[in-house]
């Protein structure tokens, strides 16, 4: 890149304004107050038919003061870096504390929580890539998929490079810093022509370059995808098991979360509310979070409270567990918090994985939903309808592809009727995961 990017440098710096900025808080009358700071720099690059579309050398930075005059809240944030403006951020936060309702919730996580050991996690590792180099991948990915037989046109190849650091700090005297990367590099094709066109992608993302995979594999198999999905047909209407491709079934691991997380409890917008204990999958099924795990794509050793993350079993043999929360939501809904200010960290599933053939010969006639449209979830009563894309499955075996339907169910019917998980698991998020096998859904097609 063409701005050095000292990581080092930069966490110093940034430590030292947030230690400023709690300490002009207490001067001007916070009773308590935590800010978060954050500066990153990256590169992105997309070309598109051979040529260059794209080149973006990105630079941003900020800082947000959230202070607590009694149990009144306040909060300002800028990307300014200048010391008049940090002073003129924590001055508006306690100029909005004062005229905010009390909220008996209000306030840090309790000292006695914060993360006193801040291990390294093996988040940073910087990737020294010159513009013309990340221009050369890209060219060689999107060609790659360019070069098989069926593709017709191409929405580009792009990748991107990002270092960041960023720092917690709050007046219990806690001070947290993470330093990471994130590489990825994607394809997008097109096959066929006219209304029988169709667009697939893949991508890869990693910590590490090295972990990447390499720019000709992406392209071929973003070639594979889109192709396998010419002459696409509505399927027949009807009841079904639905297997759910791994980027699927995180949008179903991401549903669960989004229900068991305090905000959505204490505002009673979630289906399951004053569930815990209950069943809700086979007792074969586990999940939670690991977020100490070393190299994960969202691994920390604090949550944005500062809180000490662990590790946390949201589903245990099936049971309701544990809810994920944050210290403010742990207080209204009369609990502890959990470590999880900030959302869940390195999802795993433990429960016994099966081959995808297998579990398509299981399924015998249903549908594989590989592509999902739409937000079509009530989170009060967990009614699910999306429109979909994937494949038809015949006794047991791909015949071929399907779109332009819908997929229909309850969360709760949803998870109770989990067949098998696939063994083809999708390690690239922080959610891992391979397909689930899902009975009994309504199909609407023909």
């Amino acid at each position: 890149m063409s701005q050095a990017f000292d990581a080092a440098e930069q966490q110093s710096r940034l430590e030292e304004r947030a230690t400023r900025a709690l300490a002009l808080a207490a001067e001007l009358g916070a009773d308590a107050c935590e800010v978060g700071a954050s500066v990153d720099q990256g590169i992105g690059v997309g070309v598109r038919l051979g040529e260059t579309e794209s080149v973006e050398l990105s630079r941003d930075q900020g800082i947000a003061v959230t202070v607590y005059v009694g149990q009144r809240k306040g909060n300002a944030s800028s990307s300014d870096a200048s010391d008049a403006s940090l002073r003129a951020v924590v001055e508006k936060a306690i100029a909005i504390a004062q005229h905010t309702g009390e909220d008996p919730a209000a306030g840090l996580a309790e000292a006695a929580l914060m993360a006193t050991e801040l291990p390294d996690l093996d988040l940073h590792h910087p990737w020294a890539l010159e513009t013309d180099d990340a221009l050369a991948l890209a060219l060689r990915c999107e060609q790659a998929g360019r070069e098989r037989a069926g593709i017709t046109n191409s929405e580009g190849a792009s990748l991107s490079s990002t270092e960041a650091v960023t720092v917690y700090a709050n007046s219990h005297g806690f001070l947290g810093s993470r330093r990471g990367t994130r590489h990825s590099l994607s394809c997008l094709l097109i096959a066929g022509s006219g209304e029988g066109m169709q667009r697939d992608h893949d991508f890869t993302t990693a910590r590490r370059a090295s972990n990447l995979a390499s720019p000709e594999q992406v392209g071929i198999s973003a070639a594979e995808r889109t192709l396998r999905r010419l002459d696409a047909r509505r399927p027949r209407t009807g009841r079904f098991p639905v297997l759910f491709a791994p980027e699927m079934a995180r949008g179903l691991v991401g549903n669960l979360l989004n229900s068991i997380a305090g905000g959505a409890l204490y505002r009673e917008s979630s289906f399951l509310c004053d569930q815990l204990g209950t069943t809700l999958f086979p007792e074969w099924f586990s999940l939670g979070e690991r977020p100490r795990e070393r190299g994960g794509m969202a691994s920390s050793a604090f949550d944005s409270d500062g809180v000490a993350t662990r590790d946390n079993v949201f589903i245990d043999q099936g049971r309701l567990a544990s809810y994920m929360l944050s210290a403010y939501s742990a207080r209204r809904l009369g609990l502890q918090t959990t470590g999880n200010a900030g959302g869940a960290r390195n999802v795993r599933i433990q429960a016994p994985t099966t081959e995808l053939a297998a579990l398509m010969r299981q399924m015998g006639t249903g549908v594989m939903v590989t592509e999902m449209m739409g937000q079509g979830l009530n989170p009060v009563t967990g009614d699910y309808s999306r429109g979909a894309a994937g494949f038809w499955i015949e006794n047991g075996e791909i015949s071929h592809p399907v779109e332009e339907f819908t997929v229909a169910g309850n969360l709760r019917e949803m998870f109770a009727a989990l067949q098998g998980v696939g063994d083809d698991i999708d390690r690239r998020g922080s959610v891992h995961t391979g397909s689930w096998l899902v009975d009994g859904m309504t199909l609407a097609g023909q």
